[in-house]
């Protein structure tokens, strides 16, 4: 998994030759967006809320002026002192993991929301010392999976430690920037799914490259290629936020991999999407290299008018505010572009096709979008591995 990070690191920092355009609109790859901090949000932090004593941005590290000036407020570190090193914790903000957990003792018997509240007041004391707090989910099966992996009893505080901080959680680290814990809960969670789906995507990758140099190489180049249909996605999505679903498995019976991200464009600049943007391009990367099956479904801004071409042809509206309409006048569907992913190898779906996929999305328990209109889906970037061959690499 640390290689699949050290590729997708290694991609965006292309980009740091590329044009100032282009340079915008990958970055949101790594979840940062000009004048923004990392981790994919603005400087208020991960869950929008305005971090006190600096405005730290979520994903910075620790010892910049807002940290220090705040160390000393509370009597921190002297000037000139080292950064200590971050704080990691796990904490259980789903019900039923805790009740799953507090078998092994770990809550000292505290309720959940009692444990939550005391959680909050550590969160915030360690901030205000200006320490910075990475975060992840306490899940009550992965925890005892790894307990049981690495011989660990679940009981022993060390375990928990050793969870928290563990190095091959997928993704760079989710920073704490003094949120109050109402607000952070529901993005910590999000965050937590799109690092599962990464975890899955990435092993399936691993699997398809193989982890010698020449995998790497082949590794490089299929994420090199997802990045830009990534790009063209976008591009050819046009203003407002629309909806990228991902689904896709091996060609013999693997285990299928989905992934969804919202992509959203305002005044021609991509903003960022964060982890969801990097699950859904690793997924793909493992669907190209797997030499694998599935649809890739472009859902348009239901706010946002179309045009004759199918693009949106509306470039004043901010995103997620819809245009004012005359009443009773009747706003164009919202189109659905697909595109069929077969031998490794994306192509553009017919309208029909793309009608079809969403009605076996249905069958799949899925809703089925209302008053869509379905749409063949455009041309993307090739791809041509380095071994030249068609299906997997490797």
């Amino acid at each position: 998994m640390a290689a699949v990070r050290k590729s997708v690191r290694e991609v965006l920092g292309a980009a740091a030759g590329w044009s100032p355009r282009e340079r915008r609109r990958v970055l949101v790859l790594g979840g940062r967006r000009p004048g923004g901090g990392a981790g994919g949000a603005s400087t208020g932090g991960p869950g929008g809320a305005v971090p006190p004593g600096g405005g730290r941005p979520p994903g910075a590290r620790a010892g910049g002026d807002g940290a220090r000036a705040a160390g000393r407020g509370s009597g921190g570190r002297a000037r000139g002192a080292p950064p200590p090193h971050p704080v990691a914790l796990a904490l259980a903000v789903d019900a039923g993991d805790f009740a799953g957990l507090a078998q092994y003792g770990l809550f000292g018997g505290l309720g959940h929301q009692a444990y939550l509240r005391r959680a909050e007041e550590h969160l915030t004391a360690l901030h205000r010392q200006g320490l910075e707090v990475h975060l992840r989910v306490l899940e009550a099966g992965d925890f005892e999976d790894y307990c049981a992996a690495l011989g660990l009893d679940p009981r022993a505080p060390a375990a928990r430690v050793a969870y928290a901080g563990d190095p091959e959680l997928a993704g760079e680290p989710f920073v704490y920037a003094g949120e109050r814990l109402a607000e952070l809960v529901p993005v910590l969670l999000d965050d937590h799914r799109a690092r599962v789906r990464m975890s899955v995507a990435c092993a399936a990758l691993l699997g398809a490259v193989g982890d010698d140099p020449a995998g790497q190489f082949r590794m490089a180049a299929v994420m090199r290629y997802v990045t830009s249909v990534y790009l063209a996605l976008a591009e050819g999505a046009g203003e407002g936020c629309h909806l990228l679903t991902l689904r896709c498995h091996g060609p013999e019976d693997g285990e299928e991999l989905t992934s969804a991200v919202d992509v959203c464009v305002e005044e021609g600049l991509l903003y960022p999407a964060g982890r969801d943007a990097e699950a859904f391009c690793v997924t793909l990367a493992a669907g190209v290299a797997l030499g694998g099956e599935g649809a890739l479904l472009l859902h348009g801004d239901p706010s946002v008018g179309v045009g004759a071409d199918g693009r949106s042809d509306d470039r004043s509206s901010p995103v997620g505010r819809p245009p004012a309409s005359p009443a009773g006048e009747t706003r164009p569907r919202p189109p659905v572009r697909g595109w069929a992913l077969t031998g490794g190898r994306l192509r553009p779906m017919t309208a029909h096709e793309v009608f079809d996929e969403l009605a076996d999305d249905a069958a799949r328990g899925l809703p089925f979008p209302p008053g869509v209109d379905p749409r063949p889906g455009f041309p993307l970037p090739g791809f041509r591995d380095p071994g030249e061959g068609g299906g997997p690499l490797g």
